[in-house]
């Protein structure tokens, strides 16, 4: 019977199939990923940890500190900041990458400048780092600014003996304004900018491409405390000459650009801060006939400067 029975159940007819999962068995997976994606493999180890090299690092408390490595993001931003000279350790491109003419104009220019890292991370471990940010395969890692003492401003004019012309900002924010404040320090013979080490810009990625180079020569020193460095300046003799709508008078009639001055330039939209107001020998005003209220600080700057560099001519 047992026999029989065998027999019977190759019968035509409906009978209960596999729901097609047998052949979907047989199709497989697709190519197996490289073992830079495998996660558990050696070369996929290996990828994260270079890749955890680009994680921030800790702010420097030294004599001039340093800032903390920035992340310049896209195919874009890395090639302008590239062609711009900003200051680069290590270029990070996406494994099997999309080859275009941006992605090989920023290998080029790695491989010219020299000392810049080229390295291959997997695309979750860029993802990872620039948080999620649309990186379109390229990295650029920005080393931390080297910021000068604010003392080493003032020394290093009277070693070329001159008289100090140096620009502080008070609240001012926006990195390009703190770029275009160095390239005008570079273009009229100024000795260098000081900015406060909170709330205020920092020498990034942004500042040096707007200082078009000038960053390379003009120092930026940074303050812990604003006020007091000023003070540390007044009692070297040096004059602290604050700008202010409501000064008391012109630039023109200034006699102290003369000689050691610091020249303050305070936010567009708040000007100066109490104290460092009180702190100024001087407030004094640009005079803008045609009305307008105030100028940003990187052109409020460039005007006192080109005043300060004519007189000393």
């Amino acid at each position: 019977m047992a026999a029989n029975n065998r027999r019977m159940s190759g019968k035509k007819g409906a009978q209960v199939g596999s729901g097609g999962q047998r052949r979907r068995g047989l199709e497989g997976k697709g190519p197996t990923p490289p073992a830079e994606m495998r996660k558990g493999h050696k070369k996929n180890r290996i990828a994260g940890a270079k890749a955890k090299q680009i994680q921030r690092r800790p702010v420097s408390r030294g004599r001039g500190g340093k800032g903390t490595s920035e992340l310049v993001v896209g195919r874009n931003p890395v090639v302008e900041a590239l062609r711009e000279g900003v200051p680069a350790s290590t270029l990070y491109v996406q494994q099997f990458i999309d080859n275009d003419e941006r992605v090989r104009e920023a290998l080029q220019l790695a491989a010219e400048r020299g000392g810049i890292n080229l390295m291959e991370a997997p695309r979750p471990e860029l993802d990872r780092m620039t948080n999620g940010l649309n990186h379109q395969g390229l990295v650029l890692q920005v080393p931390p600014y080297e910021y000068a003492h604010p003392e080493e401003l003032a020394d290093a004019a009277y070693d070329q003996g001159q008289d100090p012309l140096i620009v502080a900002l008070d609240g001012v924010t926006d990195p390009r304004n703190l770029g275009a404040v160095v390239r005008s320090v570079s273009a009229f013979g100024g000795h260098g900018v000081l900015v406060p080490e909170r709330r205020a810009a920092g020498m990034t990625a942004g500042a040096w491409k707007t200082s078009a180079g000038a960053a390379a020569r003009t120092p930026v020193a940074r303050a812990t405390n604003l006020t007091r460095a000023l003070e540390a300046y007044k009692k070297s003799g040096i004059a602290i000459v604050g700008l202010a709508a409501d000064g008391e008078a012109e630039i023109g009639e200034l006699a102290a650009l003369d000689g050691p001055v610091v020249i303050v330039v305070g936010s567009e939209g708040k000007g100066l801060s109490r104290l460092v107001g009180e702190t100024c020998d001087f407030r004094v005003r640009i005079p803008m006939p045609g009305g307008t209220e105030s100028l940003n600080a990187g052109v409020a700057a460039g005007i006192v400067l080109y005043e300060a560099a004519r007189r000393r001519a």
